[in-house]
């Protein structure tokens, strides 16, 4: 990184950010509270509003949203007549699966192999620390030039839309000239990168019942219809051959136009393992950015360890539809339920349930702000150009700001390149790109601010 006073202070701070993240990711705030407790959660928000305050923000306040979570706000005012900008991030995190396969435990930042290790260091409680370390180096180089407004949420991770809700019912709290989203990821370790396109997301639960309560597969199997077989007849309906995403109605044929992801690379970050083929058609950014992708998330039925020889009166799916940029989220739901029911075989009961949504996402990337920023990566990332990808996953906050707030720009930014592996076991960091994003968004900042 070439030498600059931002650059020098970031980097001054490194020690400090990795203390502070070990804190935050101490922390065991997965929004779940039927398997972790409210009061992790709770501990987690309240240590961002102390950072914020530490800060000199004015206005911090731990949020209740409706979906009985907090969020967390705060206000740092610029100079008189300056933009307003919003920096986002949440403090939730996933939960840590099977925390024996981590190699060190989930919720103590560990330090290996270049990497910070714990779950919520890349996603996304390093972004809160990426916004802190930014606001630092600006307030020790000449001030921050900006008004800043900052929202770490609670319950992303979960898709409960408590945040959504709550901006709607307050929408003059987040109203900012741009927003910078810090939960996305550059392409690579080192290539910096926007995010422009994020993909929607529908679950859907679906239940299959077809007998009054289970019965022995020797006395009944054969004629008696099993629950079980019925919904994994359903779930296959779900895929062609080839393992694209078959929902009747829902368009599977776009292509990405922009930055490619090899398939040689892609089987690599996937950790594909050898000679299993990857699914679908198109090339890997059409398929994981473009179109959609339906996944089956959780099952309910017996476990093989226990299981009786019966036939099963009943069985449920969790279903997640990511869906691509173009596409109503709600439009999709109603397509995926209807294909649901319509593939359910033997005349069986079906009901199909919606528990949590999200609209995809495009951006406007020829505005001033996008200008800004590829100037200020361009220097944190000494060489390197700005790229433009998408992402498979979903902010639903993103659309509801862009509603709310039409003419913001909406920036994502954010340390979830592949190798940090988030929501999964071994979620890790780069220091190294903490420290070049934290860099880049100062420096945004101090150029949006003059442009």
């Amino acid at each position: 990184m070439s030498s600059n006073p931002v650059a020098e202070t970031v980097a001054s701070l490194m020690p400090k950010a990795m203390a502070e993240l070990t804190e935050l990711v101490a922390f065991r705030s997965v929004a779940d509270f039927d398997q972790f407790p409210r009061s992790e959660s709770e501990g987690a928000a309240r240590w961002v509003a102390d950072a914020l305050a530490a800060e000199g923000f004015q206005d911090v306040a731990l949020l209740d949203t409706p979906d009985g979570t907090q969020s967390v706000y705060g206000y740092l005012p610029g100079p008189a007549g300056a933009k307003t900008v919003l920096l986002y991030a949440h403090y939730d995190v996933q939960p840590p699966l099977d925390e024996a396969a981590w190699t060190t435990p989930p919720f103590e930042l560990t330090e290996r192999d270049g990497r910070w290790y714990g779950r919520g260091s890349a996603d996304c409680k390093g972004g809160v620390i990426m916004h802190l370390l930014a606001l630092r180096a600006l307030k020790a180089n000449d001030g921050v030039p900006v008004h800043v407004k900052v929202i770490v949420e609670g319950s992303e991770e979960q898709g409960t839309g408590g945040l959504e809700r709550y901006a709607e019912e307050h929408p003059g709290l987040l109203e900012a000239d741009t927003i910078v989203i810090g939960d996305a990821g550059n392409f690579r370790v080192g290539l910096p990168t926007v995010t422009s396109t994020l993909r929607g997301m529908t679950l859907v639960r679906v239940s299959v019942d077809t007998l009054a309560g289970n019965l022995h597969s020797g006395q009944f199997g054969g004629a008696a219809p099993d629950a079980l077989a019925a919904l994994i007849r359903v779930l296959d309906s779900l895929r062609a051959e080839d393992g694209s995403t078959t929902v009747e109605g829902l368009a599977a044929d776009t292509a990405w136009e922009g930055l490619q992801y090899d398939e040689e690379q892609f089987r690599q970050d996937a950790k594909v393992l050898d000679g299993v083929e990857l699914i679908g058609s198109g090339a890997v950014a059409d398929r994981i950015w473009s179109r959609p992708a339906v996944t089956v998330i959780g099952i309910d039925c017996p476990p093989v360890v226990g299981a009786t020889p019966s036939v099963q009166a009943s069985a449920r799916a969790l279903i997640s539809l990511r869906v691509p940029p173009g596409v109503d989220a709600a439009a999709a739901t109603k397509l995926l339920q209807a294909h649901l029911e319509a593939h359910t075989p033997w005349g069986a009961r079906v009901s199909t349930e919606q528990i949590g949504e999200g609209q995809p996402f495009r951006a406007d990337t020829t505005s001033p702000a996008y200008q800004a920023m590829a100037a200020a990566m361009a220097v944190a990332y000494p060489g390197q150009e700005m790229q433009y990808a998408g992402q498979g996953g979903s902010i639903p906050l993103c659309n509801t700001l862009a509603a709310l707030y039409p003419r913001a720009e909406i920036l994502l930014i954010g340390l979830s390149e592949p190798e940090a592996q988030i929501h999964a076991v071994n979620e890790s960091v780069s220091p190294e790109e903490l420290e070049r994003l934290s860099v880049a968004e100062a420096l945004f900042l101090r150029t949006y601010a003059a442009s």
